[in-house]
């Protein structure tokens, strides 16, 4: 296997080395020739294809240096403006050209004689989006993309006061690991709190975007927005018929462990009944786990794990070296702070190669398990960043989060370099685990939400709250007791990203989960054979199916209930084993 972290910018041959994206103005020139070219031969389309690749990268990693910059600081109106300006001014003239180059791809008669075992993929999605795309949708997408961001700006501007001093809602999470039940209580209602206060602005946003995401369907001929989006993802291998399936499987096979890990957890804490606020704490006595301070201690014990574990992959250090490449580039931003956007995300930039990685760290376990996820995801960029056409490297976002998810779990064993004793690494190792199996419920509440909204586009506010309400009470334990909660409860949707900014992506992350409990299972067994089935399927990028994709690392693609249980079943025991 020939990989390495010192990974090189595409080098330009059809656009000047010093050209930068300024205006329109200056990048339509090169749109027009790839319309206005003659292509003559199968060696002119390939110089063509190779010419509109290249200026692809650098329009997407432009426009993601402009989100990255923006989610870095949101209260930056320059950054923010910069981002609009591509949204509103950029990005909807490059459409139309998008459209009329894809179409000149499929008509031309030399693009049948292309490989079509290496140009199957590609052709394919190429199709789809000739099949999607229509002028009337341009400016509601450009609205859209806007929009989006908003929930960044709302939520990064939250923060509480506890015991005196200012915390964003991702730092003051970790009272919720306090000993002390009162505190817990105390900063979760107060969390809760501080999001009631945006729930009409963060719910009128929501409704807009609802809104203008049906029209685009309705544009588009299709019947929902469910519909459009599952085409645009390229969800060619599964349907909406599978997901209904998977979210019945959670509640017959998942369900019960995740109760039996809550009357556990109820036992372990002494408590009659067991609260939220209780699910992530010790019992008294126990101090949390802490397994770092700031973002560069972060950053050096993952390298260090990372090097511990590529270590068995013909001895070594790819993994640790591709954090180290990140770090010298400035391509991390780890920890929480005011003004930054929420949650954590690896932003492939396709022509320089190395990501970015950007995350609200406060010094817990969870993101110890962020960090090593969007790893996951940075290697995955790493190894695909060779392949010769961008449009090679757009690969399902299922396997995308096997990159990350089955980096959870490898890497669990070399986690001692965040703990000080044996006991510390058993109790996060369990931790862990547990989450692999809780997470599932929350997948499959958070996708059925999103296919009864975009089914039911016209629903009202108090509508969408009853029926998150319903469907959260199919997949909660009936061992937590949420009395007393009922006013939260109406809007704990609003707190995932995703409904937000990338809609019906939440399914990927079950999906994907299945795929890392199947290579971790590989792992037990040989690691070094893991990695290679793992390095294997993540250097094709996305030129096979998801399917092919899942053999290649040595997986089955199933979501049928009986895989899902004994997938279930091998977590439990490994539990079990700690």
């Amino acid at each position: 296997m020939n990989y390495s972290a010192d990974i090189k910018k595409l080098p330009r041959h059809f656009l000047p080395t010093d050209f930068k994206i300024t205006n329109w103005e200056n990048l339509y020139p090169y749109l027009k020739n790839l319309d206005e070219r003659k292509i003559n031969s199968l060696a002119e389309l390939e110089q063509w294809m190779k010419d509109a690749s290249e200026l692809e990268a650098v329009i997407s990693e432009d426009a993601c240096w402009r989100q990255i910059k923006m989610t870095c600081d949101t209260e930056n109106k320059a950054l923010e403006e910069s981002f609009n300006y591509f949204m509103m001014e950029i990005q909807p003239m490059v459409q139309p050209y998008s459209d009329k180059l894809n179409k000149k791809l499929i008509d031309n008669p030399f693009t049948k004689l292309l490989d079509s075992a290496t140009y199957f993929t590609y052709l394919r999605n190429v199709k789809k989006n000739i099949e999607l795309f229509r002028e009337e949708n341009i400016s509601i997408n450009a609205e859209l993309n806007v929009m989006q961001q908003q929930f960044g700006a709302i939520s990064g501007k939250m923060s509480i006061e506890v015991n005196g001093q200012e915390y964003t809602l991702q730092q003051a999470a970790k009272f919720l690991e306090d000993p002390d039940r009162s505190v817990r209580e105390e900063v979760f209602h107060k969390i809760s709190k501080r999001r009631l206060e945006d729930k009409e602005t963060l719910n009128r946003l929501f409704t807009s975007l609802l809104q203008k995401r049906h029209q685009v369907a309705l544009n588009t001929d299709l019947e929902n927005y469910r519909d459009f989006r599952f085409k645009e993802l390229g969800r060619f291998d599964y349907t909406k018929e599978d997901c209904f399936q998977f979210h019945e499987a959670v509640k017959l096979h998942v369900l019960p462990l995740v109760n039996q890990i809550y009357e556990a957890k109820k036992k372990k804490l002494g408590l009659d009944t067991l609260r939220p606020w209780d699910i992530e704490a010790e019992p008294a006595g126990i101090q949390p786990l802490r397994p770092f301070t700031t973002g560069e201690e972060l950053t050096e014990k993952t390298i260090a794990c990372f090097d511990e574990l590529s270590k068995g992959v013909n001895g070594q250090s790819f993994f640790g070296n591709c954090i180290r490449k990140m770090k010298e580039l400035g391509h991390l931003d780890l920890e929480s702070r005011k003004g930054k956007a929420p949650g954590g995300y690896n932003c492939p930039l396709a022509e320089s190669g190395a990501p970015f990685i950007f995350m609200n760290a406060a010094g817990q376990l969870d993101d110890v398990t962020t960090m090593v996820h969007e790893g996951g995801h940075a290697i995955h960029s790493f190894l695909a960043h060779e392949l010769s056409l961008h449009g090679f490297k757009e690969y399902p976002t299922e396997i995308a989060e096997v990159a990350s998810m089955a980096m959870e779990l490898f890497s669990m064993d070399k986690w001692d370099v965040f703990f000080d004793s044996p006991e510390e690494l058993k109790r996060a190792k369990e931790q862990q685990l547990e989450r692999v199996i809780t997470i599932f419920p929350w997948i499959a509440t958070i996708d059925k939400f999103q296919h009864w909204v975009y089914e039911n586009p016209n629903h009202t506010e108090e509508e969408r709250a009853k029926q998150w309400v319903a469907i959260a009470d199919e997949f909660t334990s009936p061992v937590v007791d949420l009395s007393g909660l009922e006013e939260y409860r109406g809007f704990g949707w609003q707190r995932q990203l995703h409904l937000y900014e990338v809609p019906f992506y939440y399914i990927e992350y079950g999906i994907a989960q299945l795929g890392a409990i199947g290579l971790w299972q590989q792992y037990k067994q040989d690691p070094e054979a893991a990695m290679k089935n793992y390095i294997t399927a993540l250097q094709l990028g996305g030129t096979k199916t998801l399917p092919a994709l899942f053999e290649a690392a040595g997986l089955k693609f199933n979501l049928s209930p009986n895989h899902i249980s004994t997938l279930m079943n091998f977590v439990k025991s490994e539990l079990e084993a700690l």
